[in-house]
């Protein structure tokens, strides 16, 4: 790739750096709220138009076959493709643009789209609809320089990643749009920093126990054996022997923040007794729910991660008399990690070099994203997270991106794709 090439795809970002913040700023305008999965068709069309007009063939695919796909709130990925010379390689930036409910403590309107000091906010500017604007960007900027690609990229807008994304990569990659077959890289622009690559994720074992006691009258709860109080143990169980143990765990694996480099175990929430038309009836209380979030390390696996849950709460439970248990998965999610050479890293690291004058750092992420779509269902091991915005002000009120980022990472963005595809003038293609 010339450095007059290169010259010509960052002057063209640069010249256009106004409409993708604009672009950015109208996508955030759609309030794509999940749950319930808002305005989906109009945002997958919006995007859809952008691609259209920067020389792509722009398919729509509604998730058919999917329970959250209804009449009311249809899901609708969008996906646009701009050939090159040949079918391969074929380097593919995905984006969501759902986002989760505003709640509060906004001080600005969170679906006004507002550019103010050198900043984007609202719901979703970080979040990842400027990572969108920057896939978008990146395409266009090429067509605008006049490179002709020797393999294809593809831009797609999904839905439902704050969801766990099963009708949106998921669904993609069950159907063959994105497969091992023919997709070579993935890079999704989730805000993890302009100068980070993000590499994977912890894995994730949601799970629930329930204990199960007898029911009694509340004045006489001698005669029955209470479920609450059974959690209780099972709660201090996990504080005195599972806890610490997690704390003395480290992956060697990139985490951010710090912290979240240990195995972890969160409680998400709790519920037990009766109770009819919002009164708590007067009984012993003959059962309890409790919902947690353990991380997991590669290190660990989810085998040995399960089994070590099984065995605590089962220890716990044992120490009441009359107390049984259950413990049922609801989510498990294996960690993933992108191969230290694999390609789609170095033509990013190559690529922030160049745009910001310094070397990319490795991370992975604390929580996971569609990157463990595209490694278990699609097959494709190139896969990273990479765009602009900080991770700490996702899911905030006053989310913003800077508009500094969001034109660095359309850069860069740009330059992979060029490196990862290939130009005819580098005699790479036809």
């Amino acid at each position: 790739m010339s450095v007059t090439t290169i010259d010509r795809v960052l002057g063209a970002v640069e010249a256009a750096a106004d409409e993708a913040v604009a672009f950015a700023a109208d996508l955030v305008r759609i309030p794509t709220v999940n749950p319930p999965g808002d305005a989906y068709p109009e945002c997958a069309r919006t995007i859809g138009d952008r691609l259209a007009r920067a020389g792509c063939e722009v398919e729509y695919f509604e998730a058919e076959g999917r329970p959250e796909h209804t009449p009311a709130h249809p899901r609708v990925n969008v996906v646009g493709t701009r050939r090159g010379a040949r079918a391969r390689p074929l380097v593919h930036l995905n984006g969501h643009f759902d986002v989760v409910p505003p709640g509060d403590g906004w001080t600005v309107d969170p679906f006004g789209g507002l550019v103010r000091d050198g900043r984007i906010y609202g719901r979703g500017a970080c979040d990842m609809k400027a990572g969108l604007a920057a896939a978008v960007f990146a395409v266009e900027a090429i067509r605008r320089a006049g490179v002709e690609l020797a393999g294809t990229v593809e831009v797609s807008g999904t839905v439902d990643e704050e969801s766990g994304g099963l009708a949106g990569v998921a669904w993609l990659a069950e159907h063959g749009r994105i497969a091992a077959g023919r997709t070579d890289a993935v890079i999704i622009p989730e805000p993890l920093g302009v100068g980070r690559i993000c590499i994977g994720h912890r894995g994730v074992y949601w799970f629930e126990v329930e204990t199960r006691g007898r029911i009694g009258h509340g004045s006489m709860p001698f005669l029955g054996v209470n479920a609450v109080d059974g959690m209780g143990l099972v709660l201090q169980a996990f504080r005195d022997e599972l806890q610490p143990a997690l704390a003395a765990r480290t992956t060697a694996v990139p985490v951010v923040p710090n912290a979240a480099r240990h195995a972890t175990l969160n409680v998400n929430g709790i519920e037990g007794g009766q109770r009819i038309g919002g009164i708590q009836t007067p009984c012993v209380a003959d059962r309890c729910r409790a919902v947690f979030d353990r991380r997991f390390l590669l290190e660990e696996g989810f085998e040995r991660t399960k089994a070590e849950v099984v065995d605590v709460v089962g220890r716990a439970v044992a120490r009441m008399p009359g107390l049984s248990h259950g413990v049922r998965d609801l989510m498990v999610v294996p960690p993933v990690r992108t191969p230290d050479d694999s390609p789609v890293i170095g033509a990013l690291s190559d690529a922030i070099a160049r745009v910001l004058g310094r070397p990319a750092t490795l991370v992975a992420s604390p929580g996971t994203y569609d990157h463990k779509h595209v490694a278990a269902i699609a097959g494709v091991p190139h896969c990273v997270a990479y765009g602009p915005g900080e991770l700490e002000v996702a899911h905030q009120p006053d989310e913003w991106c800077t508009i500094d980022d969001l034109t660095n990472a359309t850069k860069v963005l740009a330059l992979a794709v060029l490196e990862l595809t290939g130009t005819v003038e580098r005699g790479r293609g036809a």
